[in-house]
Protein backbone atom coordinates (compact mmCIF):
# COMPACT_ATOMS: atom_id res chain seq x y z
CA UNK A 1 0.00 0.00 0.00
CA UNK A 2 2.88 2.25 1.28
CA UNK A 3 5.61 1.14 -1.36
CA UNK A 4 7.22 4.03 -2.95
CA UNK A 5 5.92 6.36 -0.62
CA UNK A 6 8.73 8.98 0.31
CA UNK A 7 9.24 9.96 4.07
CA UNK A 8 10.75 13.64 5.39
CA UNK A 9 13.64 12.42 7.58
CA UNK A 10 14.01 13.95 10.83
CA UNK A 11 17.51 15.45 12.21
CA UNK A 12 18.47 14.24 15.31
CA UNK A 13 21.45 14.69 17.91
CA UNK A 14 24.50 12.18 16.89
CA UNK A 15 23.99 10.65 20.81
CA UNK A 16 20.43 10.60 20.55
CA UNK A 17 19.28 7.45 21.46
CA UNK A 18 18.84 5.06 18.26
CA UNK A 19 17.17 2.05 19.77
CA UNK A 20 17.55 -0.20 22.96
CA UNK A 21 18.50 -3.94 22.41
CA UNK A 22 18.00 -6.37 25.25
CA UNK A 23 20.66 -9.06 25.62
CA UNK A 24 21.15 -11.58 28.24
CA UNK A 25 23.80 -13.75 25.91
CA UNK A 26 23.32 -17.12 27.25
CA UNK A 27 23.27 -16.48 30.99
CA UNK A 28 21.88 -13.57 32.85
CA UNK A 29 19.22 -11.35 33.17
CA UNK A 30 18.47 -9.06 30.20
CA UNK A 31 20.53 -6.00 29.46
CA UNK A 32 18.89 -3.53 27.78
CA UNK A 33 21.80 -2.18 25.17
CA UNK A 34 21.91 1.52 24.00
CA UNK A 35 22.68 2.54 20.97
CA UNK A 36 22.63 6.54 19.38
CA UNK A 37 21.95 7.81 16.08
CA UNK A 38 25.61 9.14 14.50
CA UNK A 39 28.30 6.63 16.21
CA UNK A 40 26.16 3.49 15.50
CA UNK A 41 25.06 4.09 12.13
CA UNK A 42 28.37 5.46 10.62
CA UNK A 43 30.31 2.15 12.34
CA UNK A 44 27.55 -0.15 11.09
CA UNK A 45 27.78 1.54 7.29
CA UNK A 46 31.62 1.49 6.92
CA UNK A 47 31.96 -2.09 8.29
CA UNK A 48 29.42 -3.24 5.92
CA UNK A 49 31.48 -1.17 3.04
CA UNK A 50 34.75 -2.38 3.93
CA UNK A 51 34.47 -5.75 5.39
CA UNK A 52 31.21 -7.07 3.26
CA UNK A 53 32.47 -5.04 0.18
CA UNK A 54 28.56 -3.85 -0.27
CA UNK A 55 27.84 -1.54 -3.12
CA UNK A 56 24.80 0.40 -4.11
CA UNK A 57 24.34 -2.12 -7.32
CA UNK A 58 24.22 -4.65 -5.00
CA UNK A 59 21.93 -7.68 -4.00
CA UNK A 60 22.97 -8.15 -0.44
CA UNK A 61 22.09 -10.72 2.02
CA UNK A 62 22.30 -11.83 5.75
CA UNK A 63 20.03 -14.28 6.62
CA UNK A 64 19.93 -13.49 9.96
CA UNK A 65 16.53 -12.57 12.40
CA UNK A 66 16.07 -9.08 11.94
CA UNK A 67 15.44 -8.98 15.69
CA UNK A 68 18.78 -9.89 16.67
CA UNK A 69 21.72 -6.81 16.35
CA UNK A 70 23.25 -8.92 13.05
CA UNK A 71 19.92 -8.30 11.71
CA UNK A 72 19.31 -4.55 12.99
CA UNK A 73 23.35 -3.51 11.38
CA UNK A 74 23.84 -5.81 8.63
CA UNK A 75 20.23 -6.01 7.20
CA UNK A 76 18.76 -2.69 8.23
CA UNK A 77 20.94 -0.05 8.91
CA UNK A 78 24.32 -0.69 7.69
CA UNK A 79 23.13 -2.19 3.80
CA UNK A 80 20.49 0.62 3.65
CA UNK A 81 22.68 3.73 4.58
CA UNK A 82 24.86 2.23 1.37
CA UNK A 83 21.82 2.43 -0.87
CA UNK A 84 22.06 -1.66 -1.66
CA UNK A 85 19.35 -3.97 -2.18
CA UNK A 86 18.98 -6.08 0.83
CA UNK A 87 17.02 -9.33 0.98
CA UNK A 88 15.39 -10.26 4.17
CA UNK A 89 13.43 -13.94 4.07
CA UNK A 90 10.97 -15.16 6.51
CA UNK A 91 11.20 -18.91 7.07
CA UNK A 92 13.36 -21.95 7.42
CA UNK A 93 16.16 -22.61 5.41
CA UNK A 94 14.69 -26.26 4.87
CA UNK A 95 11.96 -25.85 3.87
CA UNK A 96 10.29 -26.77 1.57
CA UNK A 97 13.44 -28.14 0.75
CA UNK A 98 16.80 -28.39 2.43
CA UNK A 99 18.39 -26.15 -0.81
CA UNK A 100 15.77 -23.36 -0.12
CA UNK A 101 18.77 -20.99 0.60
CA UNK A 102 20.97 -21.92 -2.48
CA UNK A 103 17.47 -21.42 -4.39
CA UNK A 104 16.93 -17.68 -3.43
CA UNK A 105 21.10 -17.08 -3.71
CA UNK A 106 20.54 -18.47 -8.07
CA UNK A 107 17.18 -16.58 -8.30
CA UNK A 108 18.06 -13.38 -6.98
CA UNK A 109 21.83 -13.29 -8.06
CA UNK A 110 22.80 -12.47 -4.41
CA UNK A 111 26.39 -10.84 -4.33
CA UNK A 112 27.29 -11.79 -0.73
CA UNK A 113 25.93 -14.12 2.10
CA UNK A 114 26.52 -13.47 6.00
CA UNK A 115 24.98 -16.36 8.06
CA UNK A 116 26.38 -18.04 10.84
CA UNK A 117 27.98 -21.50 11.78
CA UNK A 118 24.91 -23.00 13.17
CA UNK A 119 23.79 -22.62 9.73
CA UNK A 120 26.80 -24.03 7.72
CA UNK A 121 26.99 -27.22 10.19
CA UNK A 122 23.58 -27.33 8.96
CA UNK A 123 24.34 -27.30 5.80
CA UNK A 124 27.16 -29.85 5.87
CA UNK A 125 24.81 -32.10 7.85
CA UNK A 126 22.26 -32.17 5.15
CA UNK A 127 25.14 -32.87 2.65
CA UNK A 128 26.82 -30.73 -0.46
CA UNK A 129 24.32 -32.18 -2.83
CA UNK A 130 22.02 -29.81 -2.05
CA UNK A 131 24.50 -26.23 -3.09
CA UNK A 132 26.12 -28.46 -6.07
CA UNK A 133 22.68 -28.09 -7.86
CA UNK A 134 22.31 -24.39 -8.30
CA UNK A 135 24.04 -21.38 -9.80
CA UNK A 136 25.81 -19.69 -6.98
CA UNK A 137 28.20 -17.92 -9.17
CA UNK A 138 26.75 -14.36 -8.51
CA UNK A 139 28.43 -14.91 -5.07
CA UNK A 140 31.53 -12.69 -4.23
CA UNK A 141 31.86 -12.73 -1.16
CA UNK A 142 31.14 -14.65 2.23
CA UNK A 143 30.71 -13.94 5.80
CA UNK A 144 30.24 -15.78 9.29
CA UNK A 145 28.56 -14.12 12.30
CA UNK A 146 27.54 -15.36 15.90
CA UNK A 147 30.04 -17.47 17.20
CA UNK A 148 33.79 -18.75 16.11
CA UNK A 149 33.61 -21.19 12.98
CA UNK A 150 36.38 -24.26 13.36
CA UNK A 151 37.88 -24.36 10.59
CA UNK A 152 36.17 -27.53 8.89
CA UNK A 153 33.38 -25.79 8.40
CA UNK A 154 35.07 -22.83 7.16
CA UNK A 155 36.46 -24.69 4.32
CA UNK A 156 33.23 -26.28 3.72
CA UNK A 157 31.59 -23.18 3.41
CA UNK A 158 34.48 -21.66 1.13
CA UNK A 159 34.62 -24.70 -1.26
CA UNK A 160 31.05 -25.83 -1.85
CA UNK A 161 29.53 -21.80 -1.26
CA UNK A 162 32.08 -20.06 -2.66
CA UNK A 163 33.71 -22.49 -5.10
CA UNK A 164 36.63 -21.76 -3.95
CA UNK A 165 36.76 -18.43 -5.37
CA UNK A 166 35.20 -16.22 -2.64
CA UNK A 167 36.81 -14.75 0.23
CA UNK A 168 35.26 -15.56 3.86
CA UNK A 169 35.03 -12.59 6.44
CA UNK A 170 35.20 -14.46 10.09
CA UNK A 171 33.59 -11.53 11.70
CA UNK A 172 34.14 -10.87 15.47
CA UNK A 173 31.93 -8.69 17.71
CA UNK A 174 28.52 -8.07 19.75
CA UNK A 175 25.67 -6.37 20.66
CA UNK A 176 27.26 -3.86 22.52
CA UNK A 177 29.84 -3.49 19.82
CA UNK A 178 27.40 -2.57 17.45
CA UNK A 179 29.38 -3.66 14.58
CA UNK A 180 31.96 -5.72 13.58
CA UNK A 181 35.48 -5.64 15.48
CA UNK A 182 37.99 -8.47 14.59
CA UNK A 183 38.06 -9.54 10.84
CA UNK A 184 40.04 -9.69 7.47
CA UNK A 185 39.48 -6.97 5.28
CA UNK A 186 38.36 -9.19 1.64
CA UNK A 187 41.26 -8.46 -0.43
CA UNK A 188 43.63 -7.36 1.77
CA UNK A 189 44.12 -9.65 4.37
CA UNK A 190 44.93 -13.81 4.05
CA UNK A 191 41.95 -15.67 5.45
CA UNK A 192 43.32 -18.07 8.07
CA UNK A 193 40.10 -20.69 8.56
CA UNK A 194 39.80 -20.59 12.83
CA UNK A 195 40.80 -17.42 13.19
CA UNK A 196 38.84 -14.68 13.21
CA UNK A 197 41.88 -12.51 11.71
CA UNK A 198 43.43 -8.80 13.13
CA UNK A 199 41.53 -6.46 14.19
CA UNK A 200 40.05 -3.78 11.87
CA UNK A 201 41.38 0.33 11.24
CA UNK A 202 40.98 1.94 14.04
CA UNK A 203 39.87 -0.67 16.63
CA UNK A 204 42.73 -1.46 19.41
CA UNK A 205 42.28 -5.01 20.72
CA UNK A 206 45.13 -6.98 23.15
CA UNK A 207 44.72 -10.84 24.81
CA UNK A 208 45.67 -9.95 28.39
CA UNK A 209 46.18 -12.40 31.46
CA UNK A 210 43.98 -12.08 34.73
CA UNK A 211 46.08 -9.12 35.96
CA UNK A 212 45.81 -6.97 32.65
CA UNK A 213 49.62 -7.62 31.53
CA UNK A 214 48.95 -8.90 27.70
CA UNK A 215 50.21 -11.96 27.00
CA UNK A 216 52.76 -13.79 24.18
CA UNK A 217 51.54 -14.97 21.27
CA UNK A 218 49.73 -18.53 20.85
CA UNK A 219 48.42 -18.33 24.96
CA UNK A 220 45.03 -18.56 25.70
CA UNK A 221 44.21 -15.01 27.38
CA UNK A 222 41.40 -12.62 27.90
CA UNK A 223 40.35 -10.30 24.64
CA UNK A 224 39.99 -6.65 25.43
CA UNK A 225 39.28 -3.42 23.79
CA UNK A 226 41.65 -0.35 24.81
CA UNK A 227 40.51 2.47 23.09
CA UNK A 228 36.73 4.31 21.82
CA UNK A 229 35.54 3.15 18.93
CA UNK A 230 32.29 4.88 16.96
CA UNK A 231 29.56 1.90 17.42
CA UNK A 232 30.26 1.05 21.29
CA UNK A 233 27.44 0.99 23.43
CA UNK A 234 26.74 4.34 25.47
CA UNK A 235 24.97 2.28 28.71
CA UNK A 236 22.84 -0.24 29.73
CA UNK A 237 19.08 1.14 29.58
CA UNK A 238 18.48 2.56 33.51
CA UNK A 239 21.56 0.99 35.17
CA UNK A 240 24.28 3.11 34.82
CA UNK A 241 26.80 1.02 37.77
CA UNK A 242 25.91 -2.42 35.94
CA UNK A 243 27.43 -1.02 32.69
CA UNK A 244 30.27 -0.08 34.69
CA UNK A 245 30.54 -3.20 36.15
CA UNK A 246 30.13 -5.19 33.54
CA UNK A 247 31.83 -4.39 31.21
CA UNK A 248 34.37 -1.86 32.55
CA UNK A 249 35.72 -2.56 36.04
CA UNK A 250 37.76 -5.78 35.52
CA UNK A 251 40.81 -3.92 33.63
CA UNK A 252 39.64 -0.28 34.22
CA UNK A 253 40.74 2.47 36.32
CA UNK A 254 36.43 3.51 37.00
CA UNK A 255 37.48 6.59 39.03
CA UNK A 256 39.73 8.10 36.61
CA UNK A 257 38.43 10.57 33.89
CA UNK A 258 41.18 9.69 31.51
CA UNK A 259 39.91 7.43 28.65
CA UNK A 260 43.19 5.89 28.45
CA UNK A 261 42.33 4.47 31.75
CA UNK A 262 39.48 2.17 30.81
CA UNK A 263 39.72 -0.91 29.29
CA UNK A 264 36.26 -2.69 27.70
CA UNK A 265 36.51 -6.05 28.37
CA UNK A 266 33.90 -8.17 26.08
CA UNK A 267 34.27 -11.33 28.64
CA UNK A 268 35.77 -13.39 25.70
CA UNK A 269 38.51 -15.73 26.04
CA UNK A 270 41.08 -15.13 22.87
CA UNK A 271 44.52 -16.13 21.23
CA UNK A 272 46.89 -13.95 18.95
CA UNK A 273 49.29 -15.28 16.71
CA UNK A 274 52.56 -13.74 15.51
CA UNK A 275 50.51 -11.92 12.99
CA UNK A 276 48.44 -10.01 15.37
CA UNK A 277 45.50 -12.43 14.39
CA UNK A 278 42.81 -13.00 17.20
CA UNK A 279 41.24 -16.59 17.64
CA UNK A 280 38.35 -16.41 19.64
CA UNK A 281 37.93 -19.28 22.31
CA UNK A 282 34.19 -18.53 23.30
CA UNK A 283 32.67 -16.95 26.42
CA UNK A 284 34.95 -16.74 29.26
CA UNK A 285 32.10 -19.02 30.94
CA UNK A 286 33.34 -21.50 28.59
CA UNK A 287 36.41 -21.82 29.86
CA UNK A 288 37.17 -25.21 31.90
CA UNK A 289 39.55 -25.96 34.59
CA UNK A 290 39.82 -29.72 34.34
CA UNK A 291 42.65 -30.97 37.16
CA UNK A 292 44.38 -27.10 36.85
CA UNK A 293 44.40 -27.37 32.94
CA UNK A 294 42.56 -24.20 31.48
CA UNK A 295 40.73 -25.57 28.26
CA UNK A 296 38.31 -23.41 25.75
CA UNK A 297 35.45 -24.95 24.65
CA UNK A 298 35.72 -24.18 21.19
CA UNK A 299 38.91 -25.82 21.18
CA UNK A 300 37.55 -29.59 21.62
CA UNK A 301 34.48 -28.56 19.89
CA UNK A 302 36.69 -28.30 16.82
CA UNK A 303 38.48 -31.40 17.50
CA UNK A 304 35.30 -33.44 17.58
CA UNK A 305 33.79 -31.83 14.76
CA UNK A 306 36.85 -32.77 12.69
CA UNK A 307 35.86 -36.23 13.39
CA UNK A 308 34.49 -37.69 10.06
CA UNK A 309 31.09 -38.05 11.05
CA UNK A 310 29.92 -35.51 13.13
CA UNK A 311 27.84 -32.35 12.01
CA UNK A 312 28.20 -29.93 15.30
CA UNK A 313 29.47 -30.62 18.93
CA UNK A 314 28.57 -28.68 22.19
CA UNK A 315 31.16 -29.20 25.34
CA UNK A 316 30.61 -27.75 29.09
CA UNK A 317 31.95 -28.80 32.43
CA UNK A 318 30.71 -30.98 34.63
CA UNK A 319 31.70 -32.03 38.26
CA UNK A 320 33.85 -34.40 38.92
CA UNK A 321 35.57 -35.61 42.13
CA UNK A 322 39.07 -35.86 41.40
CA UNK A 323 39.55 -33.87 38.30
CA UNK A 324 37.11 -30.72 39.44
CA UNK A 325 35.64 -30.44 36.06
CA UNK A 326 35.37 -32.97 33.46
CA UNK A 327 34.47 -32.77 29.63
CA UNK A 328 31.08 -33.58 28.78
CA UNK A 329 30.24 -33.30 24.83
CA UNK A 330 26.59 -33.19 22.89
CA UNK A 331 27.22 -34.60 19.26
CA UNK A 332 25.02 -34.36 16.59
CA UNK A 333 25.62 -36.94 13.66
CA UNK A 334 26.01 -36.04 9.67
CA UNK A 335 23.36 -37.47 8.00
CA UNK A 336 24.16 -41.41 7.07
CA UNK A 337 26.51 -41.90 10.32
CA UNK A 338 25.02 -43.64 13.24
CA UNK A 339 26.12 -41.82 17.11
CA UNK A 340 27.44 -45.63 17.77
CA UNK A 341 30.60 -46.53 19.96
CA UNK A 342 32.79 -47.05 16.91
CA UNK A 343 32.37 -43.02 16.63
CA UNK A 344 32.32 -42.26 20.32
CA UNK A 345 35.43 -44.12 20.52
CA UNK A 346 36.88 -41.68 17.20
CA UNK A 347 36.00 -38.71 19.46
CA UNK A 348 37.57 -39.16 22.17
CA UNK A 349 40.76 -40.52 19.70
CA UNK A 350 40.49 -37.54 18.13
CA UNK A 351 40.53 -34.96 21.15
CA UNK A 352 43.23 -36.88 22.74
CA UNK A 353 45.41 -36.45 19.18
CA UNK A 354 44.51 -32.66 18.89
CA UNK A 355 44.84 -31.60 22.49
CA UNK A 356 45.91 -34.12 24.88
CA UNK A 357 44.43 -36.50 27.11
CA UNK A 358 43.36 -33.91 29.51
CA UNK A 359 40.92 -32.94 27.24
CA UNK A 360 39.47 -36.31 27.10
CA UNK A 361 35.51 -36.28 27.20
CA UNK A 362 34.09 -37.82 30.14
CA UNK A 363 30.61 -38.41 28.55
CA UNK A 364 29.97 -38.52 24.89
CA UNK A 365 25.55 -37.92 24.26
CA UNK A 366 24.97 -38.18 20.99
CA UNK A 367 21.69 -35.89 20.15
CA UNK A 368 19.47 -35.00 16.80
CA UNK A 369 19.48 -31.44 17.89
CA UNK A 370 21.08 -29.19 20.42
CA UNK A 371 18.66 -26.29 22.49
CA UNK A 372 19.37 -23.35 20.71
CA UNK A 373 18.32 -19.72 21.27
CA UNK A 374 16.37 -18.05 18.09
CA UNK A 375 19.51 -16.10 17.31
CA UNK A 376 21.24 -19.66 16.86
CA UNK A 377 23.27 -20.04 19.85
CA UNK A 378 23.89 -23.12 22.37
CA UNK A 379 22.53 -22.69 25.67
CA UNK A 380 25.23 -24.04 27.14
CA UNK A 381 23.94 -23.22 30.28
CA UNK A 382 21.27 -25.98 30.17
CA UNK A 383 23.68 -28.42 29.14
CA UNK A 384 25.57 -27.88 32.18
CA UNK A 385 22.44 -28.32 34.37
CA UNK A 386 22.03 -31.87 32.70
CA UNK A 387 25.71 -32.84 33.00
CA UNK A 388 25.62 -31.68 36.78
CA UNK A 389 22.02 -33.58 36.71
CA UNK A 390 21.11 -29.98 38.34
CA UNK A 391 17.15 -28.81 38.40
CA UNK A 392 17.12 -26.84 34.32
CA UNK A 393 17.44 -23.51 34.32
CA UNK A 394 14.93 -21.16 31.64
CA UNK A 395 14.12 -22.79 28.34
CA UNK A 396 11.77 -19.77 27.35
CA UNK A 397 14.51 -18.37 25.04
CA UNK A 398 14.81 -21.54 23.07
CA UNK A 399 13.73 -22.05 19.71
CA UNK A 400 13.52 -25.86 20.60
CA UNK A 401 12.82 -26.14 24.03
CA UNK A 402 11.76 -29.88 23.87
CA UNK A 403 15.25 -31.02 22.88
CA UNK A 404 16.18 -30.60 26.87
CA UNK A 405 14.32 -33.33 28.10
CA UNK A 406 15.17 -35.43 25.23
CA UNK A 407 19.09 -35.05 26.06
CA UNK A 408 18.50 -35.25 29.70
CA UNK A 409 16.65 -38.44 29.10
CA UNK A 410 19.63 -39.84 26.68
CA UNK A 411 22.22 -38.85 29.77
CA UNK A 412 20.13 -40.88 32.02
CA UNK A 413 20.23 -43.74 29.60
CA UNK A 414 23.69 -43.65 29.07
Amino acid sequence: EHAGAEVDPVERDAEDMLFLMYTSGTTGEPKGVKHTTGGYLSWAAWTSRAVLDVKPEDTYWCSADIGWITGHSYIVYGPLALGTTTMMYEGTPDYPEKDRLWEIVEEYEADQLYTAPTAIRAFMKWGSEHPDRHDLSSLRLLGTVGEPINPRAWKWYYKHIGSENCPVVDTWWQTETGGMMVTTLPGVKDMKPGSAGPALPGVDVCVVDTTGEEVEPGRAGYLTVDKPWPGMLRTLYGNDERYVEEYWAEYSDVDSDDPADWVYFPEDGAKIDDDGYITVLGRVDDVLNVSGHRLGTMEIESAIVGVDGVAEAAVVGGHHDVKGEAVYAYVITEEGHEGDDDLRERIVAGVEDAIGPIARPEQVVFTPELPKTRSGKIMRRLLEDIANDEQLGDTSTLRNPEVVQEIAAKVDDD
